[in-house]
C-alpha cells in the first residue's frame, strides 16, 4: 500500500527527473573556450581573489616543506599532490563561481559574503559531490604511491637532487613517469566529465547532486573534444603556475575557475 508520505517521495522523485531532462545542453566550441578564459580573466581583474587562492594553497605547501624539513619522504607525493589538486579545484572555485554569477548580475561581492555562498548552494549536494571528490583524491594519493613502490620505489629519505636524477635517468623512472601520468590522466577525465559544469549548476539552480552531476556527462558527450581541450588547458596552466608554485597559482587557479562559470553559461541553456 503506498503511504501519504511515498507519494510525496513519488512525486518529487518525478519532479526531479523532469526537471533534469528538461535541462537543455549546448555544444560548445574552442571559440567559447576562449571567450570563457578572457571573461574569467575580467573577473579576476575586477574582483581579485589570488589572497583566497593562496590561503588555501599555502597550507599545504607549509606542509610539503616541513616534512622535508622533519627528514620526511615527502617528494614521491609532492607532484601527486600538486597534480590532485585539480582533482578538488571544482568544490574549491565555488566562491569563484559565485563573484562571477553576481558581477553578471550587476551585484556587488564582498569577502564577508563567503558563508552565504554555501547557503545559496544545495549544501547536501554540495557536500555529497565534494565528500565524493575527496574520495577520489585519497585514491590517488594511495595508487600514486603504490605505483611509485612498484617502480622507483627507494627507500627512506632522500635527497631532492637525487630523487629527481633517479626520476630522470633510470628507465624505473621513466616508468613512474609515463605509468603515473596515465593513471593521473584517467582520474582527471573522470573528474572533468562527472564536474565540468556540476558545482556552478548547484549555485545556479534548485538541482540536486544527480541532476549536476548527470549535466555535466551530457556536456561532456555532447562536446567530448572540446572538454578534452579544455582539460588540457587546465592541466597546462596549472603546470605553468605551479613552475612558480604560491604566485603562479594564485592567478591561474582564480582565472580559471571564473572561466568554468562563463563555460557553464555557454554549455546550459538558462
Amino acid at each position: 500500500m503506498v503511504t501519504h508520505m511515498d507519494t510525496h517521495q513519488v512525486a518529487a522523485n518525478d519532479a526531479a527527473v523532469h526537471s533534469t531532462n528538461d535541462i537543455v545542453v549546448r555544444a560548445i566550441t574552442f571559440s567559447d573556450l576562449i571567450d570563457s578564459l578572457k571573461l574569467g580573466l575580467e573577473d579576476f581583474k575586477a574582483k581579485p581573489s589570488h589572497i583566497f587562492v593562496l590561503g588555501l594553497l599555502y597550507p599545504i605547501g607549509v606542509a610539503l616543506t616541513a616534512g622535508y624539513a622533519l627528514g620526511q619522504d615527502v617528494l614521491p607525493l609532492a607532484f601527486p599532490v600538486a597534480a590532485g589538486l585539480a582533482l578538488l579545484g571544482p568544490f574549491a572555485a565555488i566562491v569563484l563561481y559565485e563573484i562571477s554569477r553576481r558581477r553578471e548580475q550587476g551585484q556587488s561581492f564582498s569577502w564577508s559574503d563567503i558563508g552565504d555562498v554555501f547557503e545559496r548552494a544545495s549544501s547536501w549536494s554540495v557536500g555529497i559531490i565534494m565528500i565524493a571528490l575527496v574520495a577520489v583524491f585519497g585514491v590517488w594519493l594511495v595508487v600514486a604511491q603504490a605505483i611509485f613502490d612498484a617502480t622507483l620505489g627507494v627507500g627512506g629519505y632522500i635527497e631532492p637532487a637525487a630523487f629527481i636524477g633517479q626520476v630522470l635517468t633510470t628507465r624505473e623512472g621513466w616508468t613512474l613517469i609515463v605509468l603515473g601520468n596515465a593513471v593521473g590522466f584517467i582520474f582527471a577525465a573522470g573528474v572533468l566529465a562527472t564536474n565540468v559544469v556540476s558545482f556552478p549548476m548547484l549555485l545556479d539552480r534548485d538541482v540536486g547532486a544527480a541532476a549536476a552531476v548527470a549535466t555535466s556527462l551530457r556536456v561532456a558527450a555532447k562536446s567530448p573534444l572540446t572538454i578534452a581541450l579544455w582539460g588540457l588547458i587546465i592541466a597546462g596552466s596549472m603546470a605553468a603556475g605551479a613552475a612558480v608554485f604560491l604566485v603562479g597559482l594564485g592567478v591561474v587557479v582564480p582565472v580559471l575557475g571564473h572561466a568554468t562559470w562563463h563555460l557553464y553559461r555557454k554549455a546550459v541553456v538558462p
